[in-house]
C-alpha cells in the first residue's frame, strides 16, 4: 500500500530533461519548482513535501517505458496531489502529458494549479466570478490539462507563498477527500 503523503510538482522542461544539468536548473517552470524546496527547507512548517524525493532521481537517456514512466507513476502513487506550474512556456511535452494522464485520469489526483506569471487579480475576471482570459489562454498551453481538469478538484492560485501554502494544506484538495470535482480559486 502507499503512502499518499507527497506533493507531487508537474512542470515543463524542454526533453530530453536531466535534473542534474545546469539546463534545467535555469528552465522556467523547473525554478518555481526549485522554489517549493527553499521554502520547506527554511521553514520546516511549509506544507510541501515532495515526492520527487520518494524514488530514484531519473537521468537524461533513460529508457521512457522501462524507466522514466515507471518512475513517475511510482512517484504519483505515492502522492496526495498534483501542483502544476503553467506559465507561458508551458507545453505539452510527453513527460508533462503523461503525468497529467495518469495522475488525473487513473488516480483521480486533485490539482492545485500555479500560475507564476499572474496575480490573483490576473487569475479571476471578478465582475464575472470566473476565470480570466489570460488563464483560459494558458490552458490551451496544455490541451490535455484542458480537457481534464474538472474531473477532479482543481485550485487555481499564483505564485504566492501564503496562497499556495493554503492549497497545500486545504484537505478538500487531496486525494483523501471527497471534494467534487470542478474549478475554484481563492476569494481575495
Amino acid at each position: 500500500m502507499n503512502y499518499r503523503n507527497g506533493n507531487y510538482s508537474a512542470f515543463y522542461v524542454s526533453e530530453p530533461f536531466d535534473e542534474y544539468s545546469l539546463g534545467a536548473r535555469q528552465a522556467h517552470d523547473f525554478c518555481y519548482y526549485s522554489l517549493l524546496g527553499a521554502w520547506k527547507k527554511k521553514d520546516s512548517n511549509f506544507p510541501f513535501i515532495d515526492s520527487h524525493n520518494k524514488t530514484y532521481s531519473v537521468r537524461d537517456g533513460s529508457d521512457w517505458e522501462g524507466t522514466l514512466k515507471p518512475r513517475l507513476h511510482k512517484r504519483l502513487m505515492n502522492s496526495k496531489n498534483i501542483i502544476l506550474f503553467l506559465s507561458s512556456i508551458t507545453k505539452e511535452s510527453r513527460a508533462l502529458r503523461e503525468e497529467l494522464q495518469y495522475g488525473i485520469g487513473v488516480l483521480r489526483l486533485p490539482v492545485i494549479v500555479v500560475y507564476p506569471e499572474l496575480e490573483n487579480t490576473n487569475i479571476v475576471d471578478s465582475s464575472r466570478r470566473d476565470f480570466s482570459s489570460s488563464v483560459k489562454r494558458l490552458w490551451d498551453n496544455l490541451p490535455i490539462f484542458k480537457k481534464m481538469m474538472n474531473a477532479v478538484p482543481t485550485i487555481h492560485v499564483p505564485f504566492k507563498k501564503d496562497l499556495i501554502a493554503r492549497a497545500l494544506s486545504d484537505e478538500e484538495f487531496t486525494v483523501q477527500s471527497e471534494s467534487r470535482p470542478g474549478a475554484y480559486f481563492y476569494s481575495i
